[in-house]
């Protein structure tokens, strides 16, 4: 099983969607038929990423805005206040359907790293190759649910329903003097030889803690009303240290997640893994209401033409991917390869995340989602499950550590969200070696474009070093590139090899079959 590429070098001058410079991006591309997903790990640890078949990498010291691939270590998760609270926000809106439409934050994804929403122009193949990519059938079952509630301006009991300019009643002028005279004059405040008012959840604690000290008493445990009436805070303290022995632990991503599974739920929301292909019944039946969605949204979102978000633009970057399934025994139960995590509310799919599962990790491709559902931050909650999901993934396939969201642009600051996820890492664009991004923020404030290692004399240990070892697919023979020069005897045709070689690394370039005609 080999991956096979066709190289199409640097194309530099063309529209920035980060930055609206008209001739400001830069990066280098190469067309995939097929790809393993070994092959494209490793790529993307040396700043690659695909759209479609297409797989790139920006030119780092040439573009506009610099894209550091990003990535975020799931063990070691922490969310954010932020991540909670929509989390809390989802789960109210499916158990009891309470909402706010009027209420839009920011759609936090990790997809739209082409520019904002723009694709790359199509690119196309040199040759056709009929491969055969068989993907298994999976299916992933989640939940959570929702409605809206509109709230309405409550009235006074006693509300004035009069015509503009009618006088009050006598009865109404009584009852208003009445009024005004019960109300009672200012005082001179707290009695201060009384004891001060305490807060009616301390009392509580404090009535529990005593029923749980008499509780102890009986059994014949340890004495401890003298701890009791030692400070004001120590009730707490002990009442929180019976309740839970271990401490106040925060709960799990798992948890919060699953805080939302409710059987009597307002709304469902199941959540569907389905591969990325024709032949998946599960993936052909939604297709046309996947497209449907996707058309919507780019054109909501991102103010795509008809034309720009058609049915076949969506196949051609959404539905159509290189990678090859991969189902190995020590892998995960689902496989490796492309998937679409559908969002099923109520029976109608309102979100779309696309993701590629990786052998260190999952690969966050991209998010489309109905925008009639923006306020409930779709970005952010899609994140945290897919997040959730690579945990799940790691349990069982420990090389699973990370969670790769796409590219981190620290000049634009629609993408700068994504170093808020913690712990995250940037790739190096020189070495490729991850660096913790508290270290990368002093370097990129002061330069777009920084070399992130700080030995200044780490180099790539990949680098190439051999070229005769590249791997070429040469009239369907597939031959190392010294066999493939004395053959061919193009002069000219080194100075590409080593280029793509350079960019890919010795390791890749050995293992990927380079097609040339």
């Amino acid at each position: 099983m080999y991956s096979i590429v066709e190289y199409k070098g640097l194309k530099s001058g063309y529209h920035c969607g980060y930055c609206n410079l008209e001739d400001g991006k830069a990066s280098t591309g190469m067309w995939a038929h097929t790809m393993t997903v070994q092959d494209y790990q490793d790529l993307i640890d040396r700043g690659w990423r695909r759209s479609g078949m297409y797989v790139y990498k920006p030119a780092m010291n040439r573009t506009c805005c610099p894209q550091y691939t990003i990535r975020c270590h799931i063990l070691d998760f922490k969310l954010a206040k932020s991540s909670k609270k929509v989390l809390k926000k989802m789960t109210r809106f499916l158990t009891k359907g309470e909402g706010a439409k009027g209420i839009v934050e920011p759609m936090e994804s990790f997809n739209e790293d082409i520019g904002i929403g723009h694709v790359p122009s199509p690119c196309t193949s040199e040759v056709n190759i009929d491969l055969e990519k068989p993907l298994k059938i999976v299916s992933l079952e989640e939940v959570p649910t929702s409605t809206e509630v509109h709230e309405k301006p409550q009235t006074d009991s006693a509300g004035d329903n009069r015509d503009p300019g009618e006088k009050p009643t006598s009865a109404e002028a009584n009852a208003t003097t009445e009024k005004l005279n019960s109300i009672p004059k200012p005082g001179r405040g707290p009695d201060p030889d009384k004891p001060p008012c305490r807060k009616a959840k301390d009392l509580r604690r404090e009535r529990k803690l005593k029923k749980l000290l008499q509780k102890q008493q009986q059994i014949g445990m340890a004495d401890v009303s003298q701890h009791q009436e030692a400070t004001c805070e120590t009730p707490k303290a002990l009442f929180l240290q019976h309740q839970d022995p271990q401490g106040n632990q925060p709960k799990s991503l798992e948890e919060l997640t699953s805080e939302s599974l409710s059987p009597d739920a307002v709304h469902q929301l199941e959540v569907k893994l389905v591969p990325v292909s024709l032949d998946d019944p599960a993936f052909n039946e939604s297709f046309n209401q996947s497209a449907t969605l996707y058309s919507k949204y780019q054109m909501a979102v991102h103010h795509d033409s008809p034309d720009e978000c058609s049915a076949s633009e969506y196949s051609r970057f959404l539905c159509q991917s290189p990678l090859q399934a991969e189902n190995p025994p020590d892998g995960p139960d689902l496989g490796y390869g492309s998937f679409h995590q559908q969002y099923w509310l109520d029976g109608k799919i309102i979100a779309v995340g696309v993701i590629d599962i990786l052998p260190r990790g999952v690969s966050s491709v991209y998010l489309y989602y109905d925008p009639d559902y923006a306020f409930l931050s779709l970005g952010v909650y899609s994140a945290v499950r897919e997040i959730a999901f690579t945990t799940e993934l790691q349990k069982t396939v420990p090389n699973i550590g990370h969670y790769y969201m796409g590219f981190y642009i620290h000049s634009c600051p629609k993408m700068k969200y994504k170093g808020q996820y913690h712990p995250s890492e940037l790739l190096c664009p020189e070495t490729y070696n991850w660096v913790p991004i508290e270290k990368c923020r002093p370097k990129l404030d002061q330069s777009k474009y920084s070399r992130l290692h700080e030995n200044p004399n780490a180099e790539d240990e990949d680098r190439l070093q051999n070229l005769n070892k590249v791997l070429i697919l040469y009239r369907n023979t597939k031959m190392p590139y010294n066999m493939y020069r004395r053959r061919q005897k193009r002069a000219n045709d080194e100075a590409v090899v080593q280029q793509y070689a350079n960019l890919v690394g010795q390791t890749c370039a050995e293992r990927m079959v380079l097609y040339r005609n």
